[in-house]
């Protein structure tokens, strides 16, 4: 039987989602569980690769079976194994053709940064900036990302294609809490802590939204920071 699985994790405590040799993963530990539960070997695909330290309230798996167990009795004998840092949030049955990365139509992930005092309790699960920023102009500069572009100056490391589109980016500020929320088809390594950096320096007023446009048109890196993967989250995958 074919399984989808939504589960979300932790991602401060393992090195990323897929398996490394002798480094923890979420996906070795999940596999591992499986095993247990299949009496047999596992293999599962994931949506998204969310490196060292990116957390996810809804990352998508896919994997098959050799018996048939109920969804939900397969949530819970899972869960047995993996808590405390991972959690099957739910499972159903799909088809076989269906595969957790290749058929997602978008994904929203989003990006928690602290403007206020630092807050030890919290820094694995947010960006201490503790500086304050323009909310009005990030949200005006982020408009020029939206759409279909190459977005090579925002991604690490050499691809055949930087092709995506970004449907939408959404701020939020409760407090001295910002997150901002991409949704698109794809995000490329890096691609979402290098956009968050960019945005930060118009936060900052180093930057404004013809530079920002000028860094994205003219596919050469800016002078932005690769925010840290701990505020990162994959809250959703949409099929």
């Amino acid at each position: 039987m074919k399984y989808f699985i939504s589960v979300a994790y932790d991602g401060s405590k393992y090195y990323g989602f897929q398996r490394q040799k002798g480094k923890l993963s979420v996906q070795e530990v999940l596999e591992k569980a499986l095993m247990k539960i299949n009496k047999g070997e596992v293999l599962i695909k994931g949506a998204g690769r969310t490196d060292r330290g990116v957390h996810a309230l809804s990352q998508g798996v896919s994997f098959e079976l050799d018996k048939d167990i109920p969804p939900e009795r397969l949530v819970n004998a899972i869960n047995s194994i993996v808590l405390p840092y991972i959690k099957v949030n739910y499972a159903k049955y799909v088809g076989n053709d269906f595969h957790a990365r290749f058929s997602v139509k978008e994904k929203k992930y989003t990006y928690v940064i602290n403007i206020g005092v630092f807050d030890p309790i919290m820094n694995d699960y947010l960006y201490n900036y503790n500086k304050n920023l323009d909310i009005k102009n990030m949200k005006k500069a982020a408009k020029v990302l939206l759409g279909a572009h190459s977005y090579e100056a925002f991604t690490s490391g050499k691809r055949d294609n930087y092709n995506s589109i970004i449907d939408s980016i959404n701020f939020t500020k409760k407090n001295n809490i910002i997150k901002i929320t991409f949704v698109g088809k794809s995000f490329y390594r890096y691609m979402i802590r290098n956009l968050v950096g960019a945005l930060i320096l118009v936060g900052e007023g180093k930057i404004n939204s013809e530079d920002l446009k000028n860094i994205l048109d003219l596919k050469r890196e800016g002078n932005y920071m690769t925010v840290p993967a701990n505020g990162l989250y994959l809250v959703d995958v949409i099929y």
